[in-house]
């Protein structure tokens, strides 16, 4: 069992038992964490006969055993992601039953939000009823004080899609092993945690094709999808294979110092958020994300005229709407349309402008 302080906060208790992790805070002192503890202990091993169903539980429990869930059913991006998002919450609210969060509660904490923008309140509005109606799934809380709240509005603009020139001159100011990345990002058009979780036992060199596995699915499942290779994405891997090193399962990886230990150690990439950043600025080039070499690629495929089924396929898409999305390029289809408008524009113009010089000349 674990008893432990933050400053400013209090105390929390937190132990595993029978393969289940137990955990609350903020207690003012650590003697009333170590007792919850004991309490908590007692009442998972003893159980009164007839207990009633639980519909309460902290909420600060909530969040953590939200976050257990998540760290073994979905990708970890996704897990640091919403680990990010809950500390603000925990601030709030950490010493709080969920019960005692109210509507009222939410929202004003939502409108705070929108201050920053619309599009992070409500992502943190539906992280939040996520994080109730998982709670509700789980029989430990009977309330979702999220219900009711609507989203805020947002100004939806296109996405920045980088004109393939500036992706070209990025892709030229890294080192040689980050173009090899990059290259591969750009020619698979995958995720980039796809990438970064490729492992060798994945590439067949010979039928030159990859697959690619993604937790980006209902229920968390992760699934493969196969990729063929580019002839230029083929010579990369083909060159790498050559002289990677047999330690490392990983096409993709890399040496740094563990956080947690302070150890050297070795692994595949994480998210690599500054990277991009920094090659853009020396490219000289407006900024985009690895996400933009994922949209990037299929609009060119669009523009080729793929159908749209293949693109889904190759982007790993469950739903067409969602591929439809990336797709911002203006097709055949859309300036046929415009001709026809204008054509039929123009000679309504011109009957009506004949109509009215005749009527003019009848006056006279």
């Amino acid at each position: 069992m674990s008893v432990y302080s933050k400053k400013g906060k209090g105390w929390r208790y937190d132990f595993m038992l029978n393969g289940v992790r137990y955990t609350n805070a903020w207690y003012k002192t650590k003697a009333k964490a170590k007792q919850a503890a004991v309490e908590k202990r007692k009442e998972v091993l003893e159980p009164q006969k007839e207990t009633p169903t639980q519909t309460d539980m902290g909420f600060s429990e909530l969040v953590n055993r939200r976050l257990d869930h998540m760290k073994a059913y979905n990708s970890k991006a996704h897990y640091d992601d919403y680990r990010y998002r809950c500390r603000p919450w925990i601030q709030l609210w950490g010493d709080l039953q969920c019960s005692e969060l109210t509507g009222e509660m939410i929202q004003a904490f939502i409108l705070r939000r929108s201050k920053v923008s619309a599009y992070t309140a409500n992502r943190d509005l539906v992280s939040l009823r996520s994080l109730f109606n998982f709670g509700k799934k789980e029989d430990v809380i009977n309330v979702n004080p999220t219900e009711g709240i609507d989203v805020l509005p947002v100004d939806k603009k296109l996405r920045y899609v980088p004109p393939l020139e500036d992706i070209f001159k990025v892709i030229a100011a890294a080192d040689p092993g980050t173009q090899d990345y990059l290259w591969a990002i750009r020619e698979t058009v995958a995720r980039v945690g796809e990438i970064n979780r490729l492992s060798w036992d994945e590439v067949d060199l010979n039928e030159r094709s990859l697959v690619l596995y993604t937790r980006k699915k209902k229920g968390g499942d992760l699934t493969p999808r196969k990729i063929p290779m580019t002839e230029h994405l083929f010579k990369i891997l083909s060159r790498r294979y050559v002289q990677k090193d047999k330690r490392m399962p990983w096409v993709f990886w890399h040496s740094y110092t563990s956080r947690a230990t302070g150890e050297k150690s070795r692994g595949p990439y994480g998210r690599r958020k500054r990277l991009m950043q920094g090659l853009c600025k020396k490219a000289e080039v407006k900024y985009f994300n690895f996400h933009a070499l994922r949209h990037s690629g299929a609009s060119v495929m669009d523009n080729s005229g793929v159908p749209i089924g293949s693109i889904q396929r190759i982007l790993g898409h469950e739903n067409r709407s969602t591929t439809e999305k990336y797709l911002q390029s203006i097709g055949d289809s859309e300036r046929q349309a415009m001709s026809v408008f204008e054509e039929a524009s123009r000679n309504s113009h011109t009957d009506s402008h004949t109509d009215v010089m005749r009527r003019i000349g009848q006056d006279a």
